[in-house]
């Protein structure tokens, strides 16, 4: 189902007078991010689908739905079970090279593991494939700004605590939730309506086999759009030393975040490539969910629902 942006303010008015039901009980829910246009100059895109071809190869066995031609952004909401609530949000940016999205491999199977830890998942399908004449993340850090603030905006209807809502992001969603977490402090779009008065930044950044964080000029180095300081959000980041992508995006993330004493946890395996999601297969790094389901605990991102 979706709802026009009008009633996003108002969302959990309109389910709750019409349902009766808690925010724990919510359907999911698709919402459009923008009330009207999106900002910044939009090429005209054939229509939005699954680019998968039956030569591409399979991940774990499964398919992976390629999602392209993305000018429409939105988030999907997935509540939390009610029995196990905790109160926390993640916002789930999918990779795919800012060219499609792996909504599947890398959002909604994503989505359902986290409800069973407790989250309440939000999928963020941003615009895809990069828009000619800006920088490869330009509209997508617009949409994720966006989304975090709807968020915090809805977080009491939606059972969620504002101060533990984290982003959570592979491959190039690594990077698009690095630089949501990092990137400059100023909104990258005009403030349109009352969701934008919100903050935009997590609590909490998880990376996933992330890329383009190293500079491409100096691996040692940051790209130059992450700004890491001491308000940094903690961050757990995961990744193999054999990742094509290069592991160097993952060290040098870290090493800045320990340079301005900001919490994180890294673990880095021998094997496994790029492209897993969380699905499982022999390699050790596809155990990485229950490093974080631990490193949640231990940070006490877990608590009880408010």
């Amino acid at each position: 189902m979706k709802l026009p942006v009008a009633s996003v303010l108002s969302l959990s008015l309109i389910l709750l007078a019409a349902c009766a039901v808690s925010a724990s009980d919510l359907k999911r829910i698709e919402i459009a991010l923008w009330p009207g246009e999106v900002p910044g100059p939009e090429p005209k895109l054939e229509a939005e689908r699954d680019t998968t071809k039956d030569s591409d190869g399979k991940i774990a066995g499964g398919h992976v739905i390629r999602l392209g031609n993305v000018s429409k952004p939105s988030i999907t909401i997935y509540p939390a079970p009610k029995e196990k609530a905790n109160g926390g949000a993640v916002l789930v940016c999918p990779g795919g090279g800012y060219h499609i999205l792996a909504m599947d491999l890398e959002g909604t199977e994503v989505c359902e593991r986290l409800n069973e830890m407790g989250f309440t998942a939000v999928l963020l399908k941003y615009r895809v494939p990069r828009r000619a004449g800006r920088e490869k993340h330009d509209a997508p850090l617009q949409d994720a700004q966006r989304a975090m603030t709807l968020i915090r905006k809805s977080a009491t209807e939606w059972g969620i605590d504002p101060k533990r809502i984290g982003v959570l992001g592979f491959s190039a969603g690594g990077h698009l939730a690095a630089v949501v977490s990092t990137g400059p402090e100023e909104r990258s779009y005009p403030k349109i309506d009352a969701a934008d008065e919100q903050n935009f930044r997590p609590d909490f950044t998880i990376l996933i086999y992330p890329g383009y964080l190293a500079s491409e000029k100096d691996r040692s180095q940051l790209s130059p759009e992450l700004k890491i300081s001491k308000e940094t959000p903690q961050a757990f980041i995961a990744m193999s030393a054999d990742d094509p992508v290069r592991v160097e995006n993952a060290l040098t993330y870290a090493a800045a975040l320990q340079k301005e004493n900001v919490p994180f946890a890294l673990h880095i395996y021998a094997t496994g490539g790029q492209g897993y999601g969380l699905r499982k297969t022999e390699e050790p790094v596809t155990t990485w969910p229950d490093r974080l389901e631990e490193w949640i605990k231990a940070r006490g991102l877990a608590k009880g629902a408010k």
